[in-house]
């Protein structure tokens, strides 16, 4: 080697090991579908399903892993067997229920899931829905492009993105069950000793209930470790910022369809669409650690 390059070889060491360390620490994200269900993995660990089962009610997400590689979210349970795990749908839609269990009240049923990225940082997957049920016309379609990033080891993300077009006249009489939901772990929950936060600084049912907020957050211990799971509303949403219908039990959703305008009902005319952007952010730590108000303030501009 020249004598003069001799003084330069630490600094191409060091950028080759910084380099190596980088490509190395590089997220991947994967996307793998078996039959009816998507699995997406975070550097080969579990972190949800998409579950799309002409079996059950709706498409949902389980489990939703945080980084402790559990899940932060329950499926069901013998009072609330009608709470999966984190999901969208709406009860009486044209005398139609499509939250509630019972297949023949009303069904929202995947026709098309396709994996659209894979393998790198990020996976996006589109899904075709339609709202049906026995003797009735369909009254809604829908499509949603889920993309899904970790923005750190500590912070998952998924965002839901979701039209939904109206195929007939539709009429949502005045419910609580409406709309993008999750429903938290038990380990988690704020009767167990959890804390359910709304970006107004509100706490509990008590405070958040009814109340209008771009975000929630509940997290909760499990051992000596905190984690959680946030819910955003876009503000280019039909109706932002949505009250919250919250359960100290561990559910929460904004729904805007509990407090309608005319307090009775939701009108929307065939061929209309409805736009609704969420994003979910899945944590390590407190709503302070994760940064969730800062993390809003990124989504909003986005």
């Amino acid at each position: 080697m020249n004598p003069k390059d001799m003084k330069f070889r630490p600094l191409f060491i060091l950028l080759f090991l910084v380099c190596g360390q980088k490509l190395f620490a590089q997220t991947k994200i994967v996307a793998q579908k078996f039959n009816s269900k998507i699995d997406v993995l975070i550097n080969n660990n579990l972190f949800t399903s998409y579950i799309l089962s002409e079996d059950e009610k709706y498409p949902f997400f389980f489990p939703v892993n945080g980084p402790s590689n559990a899940s932060v979210t329950s499926m069901r349970n013998a009072n609330y067997p009608h709470h999966s795990s984190l999901f969208f749908g709406c009860d009486k839609v044209n005398g139609g229920n499509y939250w509630q269990e019972g297949l023949e009240r009303g069904q929202i049923v995947s026709i098309r899931a396709d994996v659209i990225e894979s393998g790198n940082d990020k996976v996006i997957i589109e899904n075709e829905c339609i709202w049906r049920r026995p003797n009735a016309n369909a009254p809604i379609k829908d499509t949603r492009k889920i993309t899904i990033t970790a923005p750190s080891k500590e912070l998952y993300q998924i965002d839901f993105d979701v039209t939904l077009e109206m195929l007939m006249d539709v009429i949502i009489e005045k419910t609580n069950h409406s709309l993008f939901s999750g429903r938290m772990d038990a380990d988690l929950a704020v009767i167990n000793g959890g804390t359910m936060l709304n970006s107004n600084g509100e706490k509990g049912e008590k405070e958040t209930f009814g109340k209008k907020a771009t975000w929630i957050d509940f997290y909760g211990k499990r051992g000596d470790k905190q984690e959680g799971m946030a819910i955003l509303q876009h503000p280019s949403n039909e109706w932002y910022p949505a009250p919250w219908f919250t359960r100290d039990y561990g559910f929460f959703s904004p729904t805007p369809m509990y407090w309608p305008q005319n307090d009775k009902e939701t009108t929307l005319k065939k061929g209309q669409t409805i736009k609704l952007k969420y994003r979910v952010l899945v944590h390590s730590g407190d709503t302070s650690s994760a940064k969730i108000a800062e993390q809003f303030e990124k989504y909003k501009l986005e």
